[in-house]
């Protein structure tokens, strides 16, 4: 990876969004809860929800990642509540078919997962960037089973 790849990847963008992620931390008494662990760089992003009326009505998550990872967490962060488990894993397939596959960001709510466009090119970085989807898809689902 060269100098200029990694400034490209490493946008200041993409740095503020790791230094301010939404929901930071863990809820007191969630309804679900999911773990998930990128056995490639070992981060990892623990979701807790809370879902009334088939909507996230609360949510936290402890995300342990890389940059690209807490970015990623940002974004799903400031989007997550009111959200139905249909968006949430539109939004997860949607990001995993724009890094993988070269398809079109995620959309509204979730368009600001355009700021990891440059990641396309590194696939080892692939798994962290899904990770917080994944999980919060994961937690949602353990929530509505429970319920």
């Amino acid at each position: 990876m060269s100098d200029s790849d990694l400034i490209k990847l490493y946008s200041a963008r993409i740095l503020a969004l790791a230094a301010d992620i939404p929901h930071h931390g863990r809820l007191a008494t969630p309804q679900g809860t999911a773990r998930r662990r990128s056995p490639l760089c070992g981060s990892t992003v623990t979701a807790d929800v809370v879902v009334k009326d088939g909507r996230i009505s609360d949510f936290a998550q402890d995300v342990k990642a890389c940059a690209l990872g807490q970015a990623s967490a940002a974004v799903l962060g400031a989007a997550a509540i009111g959200r139905t488990l249909p968006e949430l894993q539109s939004a997860r397939d949607a990001l995993r078919a724009m890094l993988k596959d070269g398809g079109p960001v995620p959309s509204a709510p979730f368009e600001a997962y355009e700021v990891l466009l440059p990641a396309r090119d590194f696939k080892n970085r692939h798994a962290s960037i899904l990770l917080a989807l994944e999980a919060i898809c994961e937690a949602t689902e353990a929530a509505q089973a429970a319920a």
